[in-house]
Order: C-alpha cells, then structure tokens, then sequence
C-alpha cells in the first residue's frame, strides 16, 4: 500500500472513530436525558400515594375501589380492582388503556395481594418487589415489555400503608426519538468517513508533493554519479526544515561516498604503479635465471636471493594493498587483548630480525578491545618503520603508557615538509627512495587506530630521531606493576612498580 493511501486511510479511521465516539456519547447522553424526565414523572405520579392515607384509590360504600380514598385491605373483596357494590357504590372511573400516556397503577401487599387500576393488567412482581412491599421502604427502576407495550416501571414502598406502589408509563415516545437519532446518526458517520477519506486523499497528494520532488531530484542526482562531469551534484537544500535536513544527510552520505569511491580509485592507481615495478625486475631476474647455466654459480646463488627477495617485496605489497582495501570496517571478531603482551612479541621479533638493534622497552599492562592480527600488524609496522631508520647498533625506545604506544629511533627524524604526509599511502620520504618498503605501513598503523577510535600521530624528538605514536580503543587496564625490559638483548626483566 503506498504512503497516500495509508495517509487517506490514517484520516478516515480518525474521523470515523471520533464520529462513533461522539455519535454513542450523544446517543447515550439522549437516551438519558429522556429517561430522566419519564422518572421524575413516575416519582410524581407515585407521590399521591405515599401520603398518609391518600393511597389515591377511592374505597367505595360497597367496598369498590375510586381515586381519593383508602385503598383495601389484603384479601377483601376490592382485590383485582372488584368490589362487592352496592346502591350507594361511588362508581370506579373506566381504567386507561393500558400504556397509555396517564400511565398505569397498582399496589402489591405483603402477603402477595395485588390492587390493579381499575382492574388493569398486572405489571410483573419478583422477589424485589416483595422485599419492598414487606419493609415498605426503598425504591428502584425497572423496564419491562407488556403486551407489546414497552414499559417504565418505578416500584417504591409505601411507610404509612405498608404496601408497594408500582407506577409505570410507556417508553414509546423515547424509543421512537432514540430510533430516529440512531439513524441520524449512523448517516452523520458515514458521510463524515467518506468526507473524510476525500480530504485525506487530497492532504496526503499536498503533504507528499515535496516529498515526490526531493525523490525525483534524488534519482537525477544519483543517476548522475556515473557521469565525471556531474559527480558534483546535489540536492538543493532548501523548503521545509524536514526536506533541508533530509537534503543534508543525503548530500552527507554522497560526499563519504564520493571520498570513498575516489579513495579506492587512488589505491589502485597506487599499487597498480607500486607493483609495476618489482613486477619487471621479477620478471626480469626470471628471464635471466631462465640462462643461468651461462653464469658463474655466485653470480647464479645472487641471482635466486634476488628473486627471493622481489618476491617477498611483492607478497609483502599485496599483503600491504589487501589491508588498506579493509578500510576502516571491524570485520573480524573484536575479542579484549593484552596489548602490552602484543607490543613484547613484536620487540621480540624485531630482535629476532635485527640483532644489532637495542630495545629499551617500558609496558604499562594495557588492555583493549580488537581484532587480533590487525592490531598486531599494527603494531608491527610501527617497530619495523623505527628499525628501517635507526641507525646501526642504535636504540629503539617502546613505551606504552594510558593506553598510548609510543616508538621512537634514534634516526634523522621527520623531514618538516614530510610530516603532513607521514600517513598517507604510498608516500615515500625522499631519504626513503633507496631503502626497502611500499610506503604503506604507517598508513595501516593509522587506518588501524581510528577503526577502534584511536589515533596516530608523527613528531619529531626535541634532541633527534623520530617518535611515532598510536592509541587504540581501551577497554580497561590491569591492576599490576609494568615491566620494564633492559636495553640489552640480554632478556633480562626489572619490574617497576607505581607506573601503571
């Protein structure tokens, strides 16, 4: 179902469930009204008989019963409206007919007698009625249908006769109003829904008219990416607070997208010229090992140490481009990690590789939250880049304090000019032209940092070399002593407490 429709559809139950509410309301509220002016006649009519002796039934010569006297005892001959008449009986009115507009009358007795106006039918009596008609005391309401006829009834006792009073008039009128107001009305319901429906249709065409304009404006946009000469289109921000804040976010999501797109772009373009070169000297020492029985064997022993050595560049390089390509997502399971036993492996393998290197190592126990074989290449790169610049036989001194790892050699240092770019991919120094590496290796040591909300920054040792420092989302750090590692390469341990 579209969004007009539904809006349409969202009105029209509005106004419907508004126009039954109020259409029961003032049904109810009607119906009420109008019963209450038939009970406050009822309790009129029972009035005359709840005076002392004005039961409002004559009591005849003869034993009869007539309007204005006292009514009959139980059991005499007056029961049912009939009476033992004689010559002087006052003659008994003619009785209305039943239900009509004068209502009708009767009294109920304690044992069961029932006196009738003028012999009419009698109403219904139950076992409330008699327990009034005993205590002669209280009163209530009741409806009841008597030959067709439907019925208001009010039965009340009577303290001075001790007897009940049930007087009743007919519902006729009332039901006949009701009848003609539910009519109007259901009638009034149904054309406010349709009425409704017809302006929820027109206010949802009005409401998502700009709506369907942004939409188009969006799908011009979008279809417009494919073309360089239109990349940078956007949507006008303007109209509504809603549609400027929705132009925004989308104008927002283009530029990450369009940064992202032109970032990976310039990746391949990068390695495309990266690989380009250890890819023909591979394929050039190749060629040459290919007519190696003409070389003498050092030459030929050289020769495959070469290839070894492109090829491990090359597979290095991939590797390299491979961990760029992930960007900052945290694919992989992020598990807590001991950083400070991460950055020990790593000296530890640097040893391993350049031996003549000193390592003054100082570790706070260190723990964070991350994938681990990205942060250990992280912080791989970031010692093997101290190693490439210090000099021979230097020191390379670690440091990981409040979450920070800080690595510094005892090289030339940054370059000023090349400090803005020491991140960026590929980029190359111009005392680095002639040593081994891609370039890549502090940009993953910063892509790495901020996936985890870190960072990475370069600077400059104020008496020589360069520091290069990394922080990676911590999760918590442990209550024991850091270690401290003794510059030798003699593997010995001094434990420096207060540090963490």
């Amino acid at each position: 179902m579209s969004l007009r429709r539904r809006i349409a559809g969202a009105a029209a139950l509005a106004v419907a469930a508004v126009a039954v509410t109020l259409g029961i309301v003032g049904y109810l509220s009607t119906r009420s009204h109008l019963v209450g002016e038939i009970r406050s006649e009822l309790h009129e009519r029972a009035a005359p008989f709840l005076r002392p002796h004005g039961n409002g039934f004559a009591q005849s010569p003869g034993g009869g019963t007539a309007e204005g006297g006292h009514g009959p005892p139980p059991g005499s001959g007056a029961e049912h409206g009939g009476g033992g008449g004689g010559p002087h009986e006052v003659p008994v009115p003619p009785a209305p007919r039943y239900g009509g507009a004068p209502g009708y009358f009767q009294l109920v007795y304690p044992g069961g007698t029932i006196v009738a106006q003028g012999g009419g039918a009698h109403l219904p009596v139950d076992a409330q009625v008699m327990t009034i008609a005993s205590s002669a005391s209280g009163s209530f309401f009741s409806t009841t249908h008597l030959n067709g006829v439907h019925l208001e009834v009010l039965t009340v006792g009577d303290p001075y006769d001790h007897y009940a009073v049930q007087v009743a008039l007919p519902l006729t009128g009332v039901d006949s109003v009701l009848s003609g107001l539910a009519l109007t009305y259901a009638l009034l319901i149904g054309g406010g829904v349709l009425l409704a429906a017809l302006l929820g249709a027109a206010i949802s065409r009005s409401a998502l008219a700009p709506i369907e304009r942004f939409l188009r404006r969006t799908e011009r946009v979008t279809a417009s990416l494919n073309d360089p000469a239109q990349a940078t289109v956007r949507i006008e921000e303007e109209g509504a607070s809603e549609l400027r804040r929705l132009a925004i976010s989308f104008n927002r999501t283009l530029d990450a997208l369009e940064r992202s797109v032109d970032a990976q772009r310039q990746l391949i373009a990068d390695a495309s010229h990266e690989l380009r070169t250890p890819i023909a000297a591979l394929r050039s020492d190749i060629q040459i090992f290919l007519e190696a029985e003409r070389l003498p064997q050092a030459e030929r022993a050289d020769l495959q140490r070469s290839i070894v050595a492109e090829l491990d560049e090359l597979t290095q390089l991939v590797a390299d481009v491979l961990e760029l390509a992930r960007g900052s997502a945290l694919d992989g399971v992020a598990e807590p990690l001991e950083l400070d036993l991460v950055v020990r492996e790593a000296v530890g393998r640097a040893r391993r590789r350049v031996p003549a290197l000193r390592f003054a190592v100082v570790l706070d126990p260190t723990e964070i939250t991350g994938v681990g074989d990205r942060v250990s290449r992280a912080v791989s790169n970031l010692i093997d880049n101290a190693c490439k610049w210090s000099p021979p036989e230097g020191e390379i001194e670690v440091r990981l304090h409040e979450g920070v790892l800080s690595v510094r050699d005892h090289g030339p240092g940054f370059e000023p000019r090349d400090l803005p770019h020491v991140f960026d991919r590929f980029y190359r120094a111009s005392g680095a032209r002639g040593r081994p590496g891609s370039g890549l290796g502090l940009a993953i040591v910063k892509q790495a940092a901020e996936a985890y909300g870190g960072f990475a920054r370069a600077e400059n040792a104020p008496d020589g070399g360069a520091i290069v420092s990394v922080s990676f989302q911590r999760a918590g750090a442990a209550p024991y002593p850091s270690v401290q590692e003794a510059p030798a390469n003699s593997g010995r341990l001094a434990v420096r407490h207060g540090d963490s």
